[in-house]
């Protein structure tokens, strides 16, 4: 059985947060983890950007639950275009990796999986 956990709430408008569902091990132990901190910036419920959500939502699930801490903050441009400007967008959708440090970014639906682990350069929990 699975226990969805709220992440962080956002202050800023167009700005939503992803319930990841983890373990009840792992949210116990949630502490201890490794905090990722990602932001996927959409443009409205296009294919590319409802694509992109169901795809992260996958990764984090099947990958990163059980040993990582994530906060996920899904940012609509069409509701707000200005915070496009804070992580320099120029393209959607688009995700921005700000913990752990590098900031990393991937441009599109992030559909193929090993490339998006890769490119953060998270390790799993596979």
């Amino acid at each position: 059985m699975k226990k969805t956990d709220k992440l962080r709430p956002t202050t800023e408008p167009g700005a939503k947060d992803l319930d990841i569902k983890t373990a009840p091990a792992a949210a116990a132990a949630a502490s201890a983890q490794e905090v990722v901190t990602l932001r996927l910036y959409v443009a409205g419920q296009t294919p590319k950007s409802l694509s992109a959500i169901a795809n992260l939502k996958k990764i984090c699930d099947e990958h990163l639950s059980s040993n990582h801490k994530i906060e996920i903050q899904v940012i609509d441009l069409l509701t707000n275009p200005k915070l496009a400007v804070k992580d320099q967008i120029v393209a959607i959708p688009t995700l921005i990796r700000s913990l752990p440090s590098p900031i990393k970014r991937i441009i599109g639906d992030l559909s193929n999986m090993e490339k998006v682990l890769v490119s953060l350069d998270i390790q799993t929990s596979r």
